[in-house]
């Protein structure tokens, strides 16, 4: 990599992201701040406060450390987690303290080896473009100004604030919790290593529910995998499910903004499923009405569940930025990602995997089934929804490319169904005539081409990412 000049920030759909130690270094995560601290300082009407949090990423603390430094060289006060926080918490804080806006050092569910930076708004809902693009410009416009830690602290520049009692006090709030309290669920709790780990022993500790955290222990890298919560990461968690049983295991990711899970019996869930699921249990047992908002690769299911209840359905493209867009909107219900995502207005315009849980946990309260229950009586009432995922190492110029070719020329038939519909305002979605789907992305915040794919059955699924793969001559 050239070193003669400073290397290039740019911010994807959530935020901005790099390898440690080569493009995400001390020197870099300073000029952003300095950066942002300008923009945020020029912003008429906005108090000079900032929140900063971090997760559990090697040197994410000192990072975030050097993050504050320069806010408080920059004259806003600063609140500095003390601990790894997940990133809701990190948003709630934002608003809650009518912050300028925050900063929160994490890579979600990217390798070991990436760290990165999250921008909140000051509703503490996902930066938007043009924030992004203001930070972006204003990158090596001024010299970075910092205070050292230990003046600032003495200062009272940067307070020391846990900001996870707050987060859990909120999140208890929008559920039924007595219910859940009383429901005497036994949970388990896949931490993947991440920030989440204790949370939900936390947010039900004196109840009747029961709470096992499964890799739980701070390990920066990930047991060897990455902290995503998708079923082909879930094998120890599964193996040890089906040996001790428990009515559902929440799985969350790295900064615990996202939601998986596996049923009673250990069979990992989709986070397709778990979306669909939180959406039907709304929708049926809580009656709310409402916009429901979904990204271009989320399941068809929620738009079938949608349609059975009058709910319109508006689609966005990828990245959970442009849903916090549409749920700052008046008469949304939810905003729903593919990647385990669920934000809901009520709550902030933000995704949040610890509010997330705690509807799947009011689900399981109310209908007093076992969650596989729950998953057959949504097939029988709108039909299969088998999805799929391949995720093709490449470099962002060659995915992007990739994806344009197939834009320019999309498929006509698929599996030989006629494809009715192409959707192209972010990667590429053909749609076949039966509903079923296939969708090539370049991710905005890895160097990988996703492949989405949905059919009737997991063997179409799997054959339309076989066709997926054929299209851009990998396979």
């Amino acid at each position: 990599m050239n070193r003669s000049s400073p290397t290039a920030v740019r911010f994807g759909t959530d935020g901005w992201r790099g390898v440690i130690a080569d493009d995400f270094t001390f020197a870099n995560v300073a000029r952003v701040a300095q950066a942002t601290a300008a923009v945020w300082a020029a912003s008429a009407g906005r108090a000079r406060r900032v929140v900063i949090g971090y997760d559990r990423r090697f040197l994410s603390a000192e990072f975030a450390a050097a993050a504050a430094e320069v806010f408080a060289g920059n004259g806003f006060a600063v609140w500095l987690t003390p601990v790894p926080t997940p990133t809701p918490a990190v948003s709630l804080a934002v608003r809650d303290l009518r912050a300028a806006g925050g900063i929160m050092i994490t890579a979600s569910h990217n390798p070991p080896q990436f760290n990165g930076l999250k921008l909140k708004a000051a509703d503490g809902g996902a930066a938007d473009t043009e924030l992004c693009r203001a930070v972006e410009a204003r990158l090596d416009q001024s010299p970075v100004r910092r205070q050292p830690l230990d003046r600032a602290l003495r200062a009272g520049l940067v307070r020391r604030r846990d900001l996870r009692p707050a987060h859990y006090r909120a999140v208890r709030r929008l559920v039924d919790f007595p219910r859940v309290a009383g429901s005497r669920l036994r949970v388990a709790h896949d931490a993947m290593y991440g920030v989440g780990a204790g949370c939900f022993e936390a947010l039900l500790a004196g109840t009747t529910c029961r709470v096992t955290t499964l890799r739980a222990g701070h390990d920066p890298l990930f047991g060897g995998l990455r902290p995503e919560p998708i079923p082909e990461f879930y094998g120890p968690t599964a193996a040890w499910l089906r040996a001790h049983p428990h009515a559902v295991c929440l799985v969350s990711d790295g900064d615990a903004d996202r939601l998986g899970g596996l049923d009673e019996r250990g069979r990992p869930l989709t986070t397709h499923q778990i979306l669909a699921l939180v959406l039907w249990h709304l929708v049926t047992h809580r009656g709310a009405r409402g916009t429901v908002v979904k990204s271009l690769n989320t399941t068809s299911l929620v738009d079938r569940i949608a349609a059975a209840h009058g709910l319109p359905v508006r689609v966005t493209g990828v990245g959970f930025r442009q849903i916090s867009a549409a749920l700052r909107q008046p008469g949304v219900l939810v905003g729903l990602e593919e990647s385990g995502s669920l934000g809901w207005p009520a709550h902030l315009p933000e995704r949040d995997g610890l509010a997330a849980g705690l509807l799947l946990l009011e689900l399981l309260a109310v209908a007093r089934r076992p969650l596989s229950a729950l998953v057959r009586e949504l097939e029988r009432e709108f039909g299969p929804h088998r999805s799929a995922r391949r995720d093709v190492p490449l470099p962002a110029a060659e995915a992007a490319a990739a994806v344009e070719r197939i834009r320019r020329g999309p498929p006509t038939r698929l599996l030989g169904r006629a494809v009715v519909e192409v959707l192209d305002f972010d990667g590429v979605k053909c749609v076949t005539r039966d509903g079923a789907w296939l969708m090539w992305r370049a991710s905005g915040t890895e160097p990988v081409l996703r492949i989405y794919a949905e059919a009737a059955t997991s063997a179409g699924a799997e054959r339309l990412i076989a066709a997926g793969l054929r299209r851009l001559r990998l396979a």
